[in-house]
């Protein structure tokens, strides 16, 4: 027993020790709620431990299919059709697929091809996006759930609050009845409007007499209507912080762009027009020196001048005559410039030459200027017609964006919603990470600023010395100065309109950088818009997608100084040679603007007469799809002679030079200063590079590099990296097989290939960032490529298993950090993500085409063509094992020791698995160990198999690798299973034959090293152990889809042992146990988790059960005549059968247990993660359309069950919901139910029905509650927070309301009587943590909340300007709010934060508002409606048991709660139909013994008959009338319903303030209705008795009336007040009750005399009755007893026999008709005159009170009696010395005028503060009766004569207060208003 006892996380020394002993003694004798807890459950197994699970499979294959019916049967097992392999056609941006078509492809293009064009290939779970992880319940979800919901009626919304001030007494005032001016004797009137007045229609079948059972069928059947189905929907959505299983689908993979910005080029006009003019377009960033975007093109000329171009001009391609582009910026920066340059046809002269006549010439002066415009366009036609080819630099200009996006934008941003400005998440994502950058620069984000139209006048001529990038950024950086020294230059002067605006998101004609058609593109013949290349200013990292080859080529300067000869006007041509024929030119260059797509040459823009040019030109080039070692660019220069002159060429070639293009296999790119030869090239230069100096060739400068060139590759197909290049081509080769080959220097054969491939391998680690993330689903391809298909070298099998796992640990770990700023919440990087989940597929086997060629078609790399795979290439693992791990022999590392004795450990758990069985080592059906498994029949190893056993042998470098990210390798290795199934076919194979046993050895081993890893690193890398948790969970989660679920249930159980192993020792336990509880929760996220937990099977007892403590406690069943069935017991236990059969909702609700435990550290965190982690399945379940139908929900439910006990147990804990609002009385278990304020009358269940239950007897005046033992004792541990209490009674709830009734009943009748009250306790909590608060409150928290956050912002403008240290104020938090570091509303990871914008804004919209109130409104209704329904399980249960009185005593007190609280009118009609159910089958409930019942259950009537909604008048009314019947139907008489009735009306009247008389008279009137069409009492005296008490009540009504119109005149109410209470002679309790009230109202307005005189007249009334009952000489004799302290008392309070009788029924049944009454009375009269000061009458209360006392020899009290009469008498000493004590001031008050009604002609004597002056009277009066009549119409008379009425105006009303001086005694007379 110690040894269960023993906490899992603390040391005790394990032995039993007799406290111990003790303590489990009493725990059984009490059923204490932590009874059985840790302890024994009925397989022995404490809950610190995992039992072990059923073997799922057997289980499965022991249960025929269909022996579920209907519904049922998809919860037996996984849908068959739950795995399928889809596959998605890759998005592809443009109308033609964009890769080469034709052709022969270089290994590296085909290589790209297949990449390119394959589908992604996905393995869909079909129901995966049911769990809670993939469709989490978010507040935006519920929002969308709760539409539709019907408006519940509440009274307080009806009315406003119940507390609301006098603003509703003037509508109540104008509602009700007409007020009686008639003295209350003639009740002639009452009866006459009563009779007038209109009833509510009655209840159709109220008068039928029914049989019980069908009122109860009749009732449930009407709650059942129109319920919601979903009870947590109502409910808040579960924590968004704790949703450890949240995950999605990564986004597929995208090209990457950046924010995009669209320019449009509209016009170009100069002051002349005499020639064409060309522009270009492109982006600099003038901070990081580099041009970010290629050229665009453009060409605004008109058609004449297009004309002069006419000989020169091919057709022009419409690719080329666009004007609008798209510009990619990843990086916005402020220092970003768009750059134009125009450039014209060559001409002679130099450029400032030609510049000359723009800047001069005017338009204005055309007709001055008309010979000098005609001379010029002259000379203009002739060099267009001979030089038009060739260009020359003319003018440039730049404008800033950063000034345009940020006045264009600023007007907009104002207006433009959040959503508009900022990208969307979705958005970020598919753009990368480079938005991270740029987000905190938001002045220069290019993304939402508004459309401009920019009109750019100046442009400055090029000089010819300055043309190059590096004198362009010089300018760009003078530019932005204040004083520009380009301002001082003479301008160019030019109009040139552009339209600058954000891009479209899906802009039509649209052409991409290599002139393909994107998607949508209308119509072909549309003026294209192209999409410009960007060059990033930094790294982008991104993969690519999409095939692109390209080639820019930037010619930077020509250096001819020494060049001999006429060589001055230089222009380069360049072309792209696949051979060195000049025929061999590829038309691969881009054209410009306004010519043809593409070109054979081009050439760069002539600097006149100028020997060294320098150039700014862009050549851009389409690669072919297969380059070879002949591929080069060749440049040829020319000199162009600008002048026409007889026998010169117009062109002349003064040099050659060349770049070969590939390179050992890699594309040669980068700076070149190339040598020029002044000779052409001799054949086969083209392999050769120009550095070799080549016989016989004359060279420029002496073989010097004159000519300096840069080229530059945006290619997916050549990596530009030197390893990846290397890793490449040597796959390639072995693809290949073509050997030799050479590579750089080195020839490789065969032996050599294998080397040189493992050290690629290992150099892969070295590859530059950017590129390998580029490439990196090529680099994973081919390594899983060299995993699941070695290469054969030689014939020989090449195992490059462990260099392939080692290479792809560090690729995966270069990409994760290159794009650490984009990671998700778990650490995830989303390319890989992506890369696992649409990328990745197993190499297809491909068929060999005729010939042996290798095949080029794109199908033959696509997943499952053909299957015939060739088996001469079988290879024993064995083999591969050693020769892939030749440290395998070494002796492990520390690290590895563990992992081994984990392993040896493990052979353990597993005996019971079946890898052990048939199919362990020598076993009839055993697995050879290292063979593969389908022998023969497929070569290729399975990357699953080899991933695992990779890991398991890893060296601890790697495996370090592999462990930061092991999310990566588990999604891996459960896609290739997947795979591995789907396409073998093999889904149809037994779970158990699925995977061989070696495999799962592996995995065994390896969740046992990961699970270490995650418990040893928890305290060194919290954050590290976090993300490997859920890894494994999530991995775990996985197999559960795929392979056999009980070795993988068999894995969990293994995971926690470790876990509670290392618990003993941890120094902080509390982190582990998080970490455990999100590892359940993230199990228990499967989609498949019902079924998962073999819902359908029924649960068997152990067939020996050794009784468990809970089940000892309830032998004594209280309800079941038989003994309680062990089946029914263990499912709402986590018994060890449940835990066994339901085992992840065994793990759940264990978690939940122990988190639950008093003792149990780091509460408040686990409390809540616990909590949400039910709640948020449960909210899930809710959502599944799976498990609408109610069968199936009520299946779902039994997982639960134990939920209910656990509630129940931790019920001392939860928050008291009762205590919050001041009304509502405590919780019946901690608070008795003698408080005060009419809201608490029955609140709390009685003590003596209490102890009843408890089964023990109460001492008088003893307090208990309804669970036994002491409250404090049950309060210990740490008390749970409101919103995880009212989390876990919502869960309860939703057992509660869908688990099957019967099953309910069943275990309710074996609950003993403690547990059955404790479950009571629990409902009544319900009902108080889920009241309805009102729209009022709404509205008053939403104030609220905006109050604290501004006083939230002044304390951090506090700490900013450093008055308070904010640091230690975080510290100071932290320590308050928990002892063990951990907080509860703080992860301890930074990488999760959730930003919850909804819950966080603070001031909500009107509508908002009223939606929470209607959800609140609807989940009010709902959580009482299941406790009601409970609460009829419970009746029906205990309908037949002996201790039946008890219990349904404690059900009338819920029942009565529930009617008091705010409840809406739906539950309302139920909830009265209930207690109708009741009191007609339990009569003796309320008509028996207690009567404080009787009187809560009248009180709460007659509020209710009062209601404002006319349904809730209606039940209330017929349950009233029932229970008057009822009464008179036992006894001929109603009287007990009569009095009770008198005096909650009385007490409601004089207590309440928001009180509705009319609707009450109408419910009146609707009794009245009953009892006259009651056929069944037509003969009895019944109508007649119900009529008396009707008009009685009525009469009551009307004095409340008046009572309502002098609320705000103290001295009237409390006359009216002693009228009512004179009335009431004849009825001793009410007349109490009022002079109660009196005494109240008096003790408020501070007149303590009269008070305490009202207390001995309600003393006198006790005391006559006590004398009529007995004559005990201690008690008074009666009211002559009190003559000495009233005079009026005999006449007032004395009762005669034929008044009073003892022995009537329901008379003088209150409280106070006691001797301990008496008592209290007396006391608080004493108490009332010691206050007011009459000292004298203190003595003589006194002389009454000490008898009594003296005869219960009550010392104690008879010591305090004597020592206050000692006070008394000192003080009346005090006044012979001087000291005088000064009573009130009297004084007359006469009313006269009509307008004062029935006081007309009345006097009144007033008794105010002592020392009161004449004046100050006159003013309180004359300021009330103002208000009260309004101004004019009230006069004050001042003197004391007699009035002469004649004399007054009748308009008016005239109060003549008259001082009457001032005593030593009042006059003693009326309570309240005493006699002159």
């Amino acid at each position: 027993m110690a040894a269960a006892e023993r906490r899992a996380f603390a040391h005790k020394i394990n032995r039993t020790v007799a406290s111990e002993v003790r303590k489990q003694v009493s725990r059984e004798r009490s059923g204490s709620p932590h009874s059985s807890r840790r302890g024994g459950s009925s397989l022995g197994v404490p809950l610190t431990e995992v039992v072990e699970p059923l073997d799922f499979e057997d289980v499965l294959l022991s249960r025929p299919p269909d022996a579920e019916p209907g519904p049922l049967r998809d919860l037996v097992e996984f849908p068959c059709d739950d795995l399928e392999l889809q596959r998605q056609p890759r998005e592809c941006r443009t109308t033609e697929p964009g890769v080469p078509q034709d052709g022969k492809l270089d290994p590296q293009a085909r290589a790209a091809v297949e990449m390119y064009t394959e589908d992604w290939v996905i393995v869909c779970r079909r129901y995966q996006h049911l769990s809670a992880a993939y469709s989490p319940i978010t507040t935006e979800t519920q929002r969308e759930r709760q539409k539709g919901l019907a408006r519940q009626v509440f009274e307080q919304d009806t009315s406003g609050d119940e507390r609301s001030g006098p603003e509703d007494s003037d509508d109540s005032r104008r509602c009700s009845g007409s007020p009686e001016d008639t003295p209350r004797s003639s009740g002639a009137s009452g009866i006459f409007d009563l009779r007038n007045l209109a009833a509510d229609s009655l209840l159709p079948s109220l008068l039928e007499r029914a049989a019980p059972e069908d009122v109860d069928r009749r009732n449930e059947a009407q709650r059942r209507q129109n319920r919601p189905r979903a009870l947590l929907t109502l409910y808040p959505a579960p924590d968004e912080d704790e949703a450890v299983e949240r995950c999605s689908h990564p986004e597929p993979p995208r090209e990457h762009f950046g924010q995009r910005i669209l320019v449009k080029c509209l016009s170009l006009k100069f002051e002349i027009e005499i020639e064409p003019i060309f522009g270009i377009l492109a982006l600099y960033d003038a901070r990081e020196k580099k041009k970010i975007s290629e050229n665009f093109y453009f060409d605004l000329n008109s058609d004449s001048m297009k004309g002069l171009l006419r000989a020169h001009g091919t057709h022009p391609a419409i690719s080329t005559l666009a004007r609008s582009a798209i510009f990619s910026v990843t990086y916005p920066s402020p220092d970003i410039f768009l750059v134009i340059k125009l450039e014209k046809v060559l001409q002679q002269g130099d450029i400032s030459e030609c510049c000359e006549p723009y800047m001069v010439m005017k338009e204005v002066d055309t007709a001055k200027n008309k010979e000098k415009l005609e001379k010029l366009r002259l000379a203009a036609e002739q060099f267009c017609t001979r030089l038009g080819r060739y260009r020359m630099p003319f003018a440039w200009t730049a404008v800033h964006l950063a000034n345009i996006v940020s006045s264009a934008g600023q007007p907009d941003r104002d207006s433009d919603s959040e959503g508009e400005r900022r990208p969307a998440w979705t958005d970020r994502r598919r753009r990368g990470p480079q938005d991270r950058a740029s987000s905190g620069d938001d002045a220069c984000s290019f993304s939402g600023f508004r459309p401009a139209t920019l009109t750019v006048t100046n442009f400055f001529k090029q000089e010819a010395e300055r043309l190059s990038d590096e004198d362009l950024f010089k300018f760009l950086a003078d530019m932005r100065r204040p004083s520009s020294l380009l301002r001082r230059l003479r301008p160019v002067t030019a109009q040139l309109k552009i339209d600058i605006s954000p891009a479209p998101e899906n802009p039509h004609f649209c052409l991409s950088p290599e002139l393909l058609h994107v998607k949508p593109y209308p119509d072909p013949r549309g003026r294209p818009t192209k999409e410009i290349l960007e060059f990033p200013a930094r790294e982008v990292y991104a993969p690519h997608t999409c095939y692109r080859n390209l080639l820019y080529v930037y010619p930077h300067s020509l250096n001819f100084s020494s060049r001999q000869g006429s060589v001055r006007n230089l222009a380069v041509r360049v072309q792209y040679m696949a051979g060195e024929d000049p025929s061999q030119a590829l038309p691969v260059i881009f054209g410009k603007s306004s010519c043809s797509e593409f070109t054979r040459e081009a050439f760069t823009p002539v600097v006149y007469h100028n020997k060294s040019p320098e150039f700014y030109e862009e050549f851009k080039l389409c690669l072919p799809a297969c380059v070879t070692e002949n591929h080069h660019l060749l440049f040829t220069f020319y000199h162009v002679s600008c002048q026409p002159r007889p026998g010169t060429a117009l062109e002349t070639p003064v040099g050659f030079t060349w770049i070969p293009l590939l390179q050992h296999g890699r594309l040669r790119t980068g700076p070149f200063c190339l040598p020029v030869s002044v000779d052409q090239p001799p054949p086969s230069y083209s392999v050769l590079t120009p550095d070799v100096a080549l016989p016989g060739m004359r060279w420029v400068d002496g073989h010097k590099g004159v000519f300096s060139v840069e080229l530059l590759a945006a290619s997916s197909v050549h990596p530009q990296d030197p390893h990846l290049d290397r890793f490449f081509t040597l796959v390639h080769v072995l693809e290949e097989g073509v050997f030799p080959f050479r590579l750089k220097d080195a020839v490789l054969s065969e032996g050599t290939v294998e080397q040189e491939l493992r050290a690629s391998l290992s150099a892969l680690r070295l590859a530059s960032p950017e590129p390998l993330v580029a490439f990196s689903h090529h680099v994973l391809d081919k390594l899983v490529r060299l995993v699941v298909r070695p290469p054969v070298i030689s014939g020989q099998m090449v195992n490059l298993g462990r260099g392939a796992f080692e290479a792809m640990a560090h690729v995966v770990s270069l990409v994760h950090r290159s794009l650490e700023a984009v990671q998700d919440a778990r650490g995830h990087c989303p390319l890989l993500a992506a890369y696992v989940y649409y990328a990745f597929r197993l190499p297809g086997a491909e068929p060999s085409l005729p010939g042996g060629a290798p095949p080029v078609t794109v199908q033959a790399a696509t997943l499952a063509r053909g299957s015939g795979r060739p088996a001469s290439l079988y290879l024993a693992r064995s083999k591969s094992v050693s020769s892939s791990n030749p440290d395998l022999a070494v002796a492990p590392g520390s690290v590895d020791d563990e992992v081994s004795r984990i392993l040896a450990n493990k052979g353990v758990d597993r005996s019971h698995s079946w890898v052990n069985s048939a199919y362990a080592p020598g076993g009839t059906k055993a697995v050879l160990r290292r063979a593969p498994p389908y022998c023969g029949a497929d070569p290729r190893q399975l990357l699953h198999e080899e991933l695992a056993l990779q890991w398991v042998v890893s060296s601890s470098a790697v495996r370090e690798a592999v462990l930061q990210h092991a999310w990566f390798f588990f999604q891996l290795m459960v896609k290739s299973m997947a795979l591995h199934l789907l396409l073998g076919q093999r889904l149809d194979t037994p779970r158990k034959l699925r995977f061989p046993g070696r495999f799962l050895d592996d995995i065994t081993a390896l969740v046992g090293s990961v699970g270490m890893e995650v418990i040893t690193r928890v305290h060194k890398d919290a954050e590290l152990a976090e993300r490997l948790n859920a890894s494994l969970a999530f991995f775990l989660s996985d197999l559960l889809s795929l392979a056999d679920r009980g070795f993988v249930f068999n894995l969990v159980r293994a995971h926690y042992k470790q876990v509670t192993t290392r618990l003993h020792s941890a120094p902080n336990p509390t982190v582990l146990l998080t970490l455990r509880m999100d590892f359940t929760r993230i199990l228990c996220s499967h989609e498949h988790y019902v079924t998962l937990n073999l819902p359908c099977c029924p649960l068997s007892p152990p067939a020996s059960p050794s009784p468990s403590v809970s089940s000892t406690t309830s032998q004594s069943s209280t309800f079941s005549s038989q003994a309680p069935d062990p089946k029914v017991t263990s499912m709402f236990e986590l018994s060890g059968p449940f835990r066994q059969q339901h085992f992840l909702a065994g793990l759940l609700l264990t978690e939940l247990a122990l988190a639950l435990e008093p003792e149990a550290e780091g509460a408040s965190l686990l409390h809540k993660k616990a909590i949400s982690a039910v709640h948020s399945l449960l909210c899930s379940h809710d959502t599944d359309p799976r498990y609408a139908e109610a069968p199936v929900k009520a299946r779902v439910a039994e997982l639960y069950l134990p939920l209910l006990s656990l509630a129940r147990d931790t019920l001392p804990r939860l928050h008291d919901f009762v205590e919050g609002s001041g009304q509502r009385s405590r919780l019946a278990s901690l608070l008795d139910s003698d408080t005060e304020g009419e809201g608490d009358i029955g609140g709390t269940i009685n003590p003596s029905v209490a102890m009843a239950i408890a089964g023990g007897p109460l001492a008088p005046g003893s307090r208990t509650s309804i669970s036994q033992g002491p409250p404090t004792a049950s309060r210990s541990g740490c008390p749970l927070s409101a919103e995880s209490s009212r989390t876990l009674l919502a869960c309860a709830l939703w057992v509660l309301k869908n688990a099957e009734p019967a099953l309910l009943q069943r275990w309710a009748a074996d609950l003993a009587l403690p547990q059955l009250g404790r479950l009571l306790d629990l409902l009544y909590l319900c009902l108080a943590a889920f009241e309805y608060k009102g729209k009022k409150a709404f509205e008053r928290i939403n104030s609220l909340t905006f109050k604290k956050s501004l006083d939230m912002k002044a304390r951090l403008e506090e700490a900013i300007l450093g008055t308070i240290g904010a640091r230690q104020e975080m510290v100071r938090r932290s320590r308050e709010r928990s002892p063990f570091g951990n907080q509860e509303n703080v992860r301890w990871r930074k990488s999760i934060t959730h930003w919850k914008q909804t819950s966080d804004r603070v001031d909500k919209t009107k509508d908002e508002m009223e939606h929470e109130a209607l959800v609140d409104g609807n989940l009010a209704t709902e959580a009482s409606l299941v406790v009601l329904d409970t609460l009829e399980i419970i009746v029906q249960t205990v309908m037949l048991s002996e201790a039946r009185e008890s219990v349904l005593g404690a059900v009338l007190k819920v029942v009565l709660y529930s009617l008091g609280s705010a409840q809406s009118a739906l539950f309302l009609q139920h909830g009265l139909a209930t207690q109708r159910a009741l009191v007609s089958k339990f009569p003796e409930l309320l008509f028996e013994e207690d009567t404080e019942l009787c009187a809560d259950l009248c009180l709460r009537l007659l509020r209710h008959c009062g209601s404002r909604v006319s349904a809730i008048r209606m039940h209330a009314s017929a349950s009233l009338y029932l229970l008057m019947r009822q009464n008179f139907e036992i006894g001929h008489n109603f009287a007990r319903v009569k009095m009770q009735v008198t005096m909650s009306l009385s007490s409601l009247v004089g207590t309440t303030q928001n009180f509705s008389e009319e609707h009450l008279r109408r419910s009146l009137k609707t009794i009245l209705t009953y009892a006259e069409e009651d056929v069944g009492l037509r003969d009895s005296t019944f109508a007649e008795q119900v009529q008396d008490l009707m008009f009685n009540l009525h009469m009551i009504l009307s004095d409340t009336v008046k009572m309502k119109e002098h609320q705000e005149d103290p001295e009237m109410l409390i006359d009216l007040m002693y009228r009512i209470a004179r009335g009431y002679q004849g009825s001793p309790d009410l007349r109490l009750t009022w002079l109660q009230n009196m005494a109240g109202k008096h003790a408020e307005l501070g007149n303590h005399a009269e008070a305490a005189q009202c207390m001995v007249h309600a003393a006198a009334l006790v005391a006559e009755y006590l004398a009529l009952l007995e004559d005990s000489r201690h008690l008074p004799v009666g009211c002559v007893s009190f003559q000495n302290i009233s005079s009026n008392v005999l006449e007032e309070s004395a009762v005669s026999d034929d008044v009073l009788s003892p022995d009537e029924e329901g008379f003088c049944s209150g409280k106070h008709f006691t001797e301990l009454g008496l008592v209290g009375l007396l006391e608080q009269a004493a108490a009332y005159f010691t206050m007011g000061g009459l000292y004298e009458a203190v003595n003589e209360v006194y002389k009454n009170l000490i008898p009594i006392l003296e005869a219960h020899r009550d010392y104690k009290k008879l010591a305090a009696v004597h020592g206050k009469l000692q006070e008394a008498f000192t003080k009346i000493m005090h006044q012979s010395s001087g000291w005088e004590r000064v009573f009130g001031t009297y004084f007359r008050v006469g009313f006269y005028g009509a307008r004062f009604g029935d006081l007309d002609e009345q006097e009144f004597v007033y008794k105010e503060p002592s020392i009161t002056k004449l004046a100050e009277i006159s003013h309180r009066l004359e300021e009330f009766y103002t208000e009260r009549f309004g101004d004019d119409v009230v006069e004050i008379i001042k003197d004391s004569n007699p009035v002469d009425k004649s004399k007054l105006d009748p308009q008016k009303g005239s109060p003549d207060p008259i001082p009457q001086g001032s005593s030593g005694h009042p006059l003693v007379g009326r309570p309240g208003m005493p006699r002159i």
